[in-house]
């Protein structure tokens, strides 16, 4: 009896630990890049206002602009393999 119960609980607990998992983050193209010689391209695309990004990039020799992907609406590069008909 006492094993019946100890498998139940444990049964219980790893549902409830399924259950309670965070779902994976989206991604989300924020509207603003710092960019720069020292950062990438298109740069740090990580700022929801243009104010927001200039305060990031200020004392950084960073300037701000447009994120191009979140102005043109378009999904990020699939990658692997394309199969073209030719």
């Amino acid at each position: 009896m006492r094993n019946a119960m100890i498998a139940i609980l444990a049964l219980s607990a790893a549902a409830a630990v399924t259950v309670a998992s965070p779902t994976p983050a989206a991604a989300y193209d924020y509207p603003y890049c710092a960019q720069g010689t020292s950062v990438g391209v298109p740069g740090e695309c990580a700022y929801t206002s243009y104010a927001q990004c200039m305060a990031a990039a200020s004392g950084r020799l960073l300037y701000c602009s447009v994120n191009p992907r979140a102005a043109l609406n378009q999904a990020p590069p699939r990658r692997g393999r394309v199969y073209r008909d030719y």
